[in-house]
C-alpha cells in the first residue's frame, strides 16, 4: 500500500503584487468594505480562493481585522507620524 501526502487545498498562491494590491485597496477604502464587495472592486481580477488566502494572511499578520458585521478594517500602524515617533524613540534594551 502506497501512502500519499494529502494535497493542499490552495491552487494558486498569491504573488507579492497581488498582496500589495489588496492591502492598498483595504487601506485606501473610504469605509470598511465587506470581503466580497472589496474583491469585486479590485483593479485586477483575482481568483476568489487566492483572495481568501491573502485575507487570511493579512488577518494572521494583524494588518487587518474583521468587524462584527464582517467588514475589513486596516489596523496596521503604518502612519508616517507613528513611524517618526518610533524612529525617534529610545530603544527599550538600551
Amino acid at each position: 500500500m502506497i501512502l500519499m501526502e494529502p494535497r493542499t487545498s490552495i491552487l494558486h498562491y498569491p504573488r507579492l503584487d497581488t498582496v500589495l494590491m489588496i492591502e492598498d485597496a483595504i487601506r485606501n477604502a473610504d469605509n470598511y468594505p465587506k470581503r466580497t464587495a472589496l474583491w469585486k472592486k479590485l483593479p485586477k481580477k483575482v481568483m476568489y480562493q487566492t483572495y481568501k488566502t491573502v485575507i487570511e494572511y493579512l488577518i494572521k499578520s494583524r494588518k487587518v481585522m474583521l468587524t462584527k458585521d464582517d467588514r475589513l478594517m486596516w489596523v496596521f500602524a503604518d502612519n508616517p507620524k507613528i513611524q517618526k515617533l518610533i524612529d525617534q524613540s529610545v530603544p527599550a534594551h538600551a
